[in-house]
């Protein structure tokens, strides 16, 4: 299927490593151009030069989290590309697994980097797909923003990413703006979370996997990816407002 991504313009924020850069592979063989952005330049370069076929694309130094780099992240695709017609939000980190743990700081701390990294970006990318006549965000939230699970903050967060998703969704639609969240399951790659649990307790990782996964493995980013291109496209052109769970059956919300 050709998702008509032929040489459209990509932001995606969190792309280093992991589900970001997955995503932005997926969207490169699609033939878009591609500005990926992420805190540390070298893995940005080597996925530029080496990994992301077709191009030109670009890496964009930022920290999303804060104000100022979600200015230069959307500011720096729109001078590098010339325009701006989709955009993956894809920032997050859970900090204290129990709600006993869970302070002030912590709770800040969640919401920060998973909820307010994504609505600033988003803000931020609204007047430039404006400019170009439309265009997609996607959002990367979690199945903890759809039901009750993971570390408490990052389950607030991410619920809150689901809400805000549909929020612009409707607000935007009107300018030719689609809006939807993606929800990844417990998703394995070299450096994650899960790859840390996995090594720090083999056996108990196993009996959570066949506890609680009933596909009876991890997903690997590049089929939370494959969706992620899919929504992002003009062929997803009815689908807004929309969250979407690509867990291999783990999550239990209807």
């Amino acid at each position: 299927m050709d998702l008509g991504l032929a040489g459209k313009l990509c932001l995606v924020s969190g792309a280093s490593r992991g589900i970001g850069r997955a995503i932005a592979i997926a969207l490169a063989r699609e033939g878009a151009r591609v500005a990926v952005v992420a805190r540390g330049e070298a893995d940005l370069v080597t996925l530029v030069t080496r990994d992301l076929p077709g191009g030109p694309h670009a890496s964009i130094v930022a920290d999303v989290a804060t104000a100022d780099g979600a200015s230069a992240a959307v500011d720096g695709c729109v001078r590098e590309l010339g325009g701006l017609d989709v955009v993956i939000a894809n920032v997050g980190k859970s900090f204290a697994r129990e709600a006993s743990a869970m302070d002030d700081d912590d709770l800040a701390k969640s919401l920060e980097l998973n909820l307010w990294t994504t609505a600033r970006v988003a803000q931020r990318a609204v007047p430039h797909l404006i400019a170009r006549g439309g265009g997609s965000i996607t959002m990367i939230a979690s199945i903890w923003g759809r039901e009750a699970g993971g570390a408490p903050g990052y389950n607030v967060a991410k619920a809150g990413v689901v809400a805000l998703a549909k929020a612009l969704a409707r607000d935007y639609a009107p300018k030719g703006i689609r809006v939807n969240s993606i929800a990844p399951g417990s998703t394995l790659f070299p450096g994650g979370g899960w790859d840390r649990r996995v090594q720090a307790d083999p056996v108990g990782i196993a009996a959570f996997v066949a506890r609680e996964i009933p596909s009876g493995r991890f997903g690997t980013p590049e089929e939370i990816a494959d969706v992620v291109a899919f929504v992002a496209s003009p062929r997803a052109s009815w689908l807004t407002g929309t969250c979407i769970p690509v867990d291999g059956g783990q999550s239990r919300a209807f």
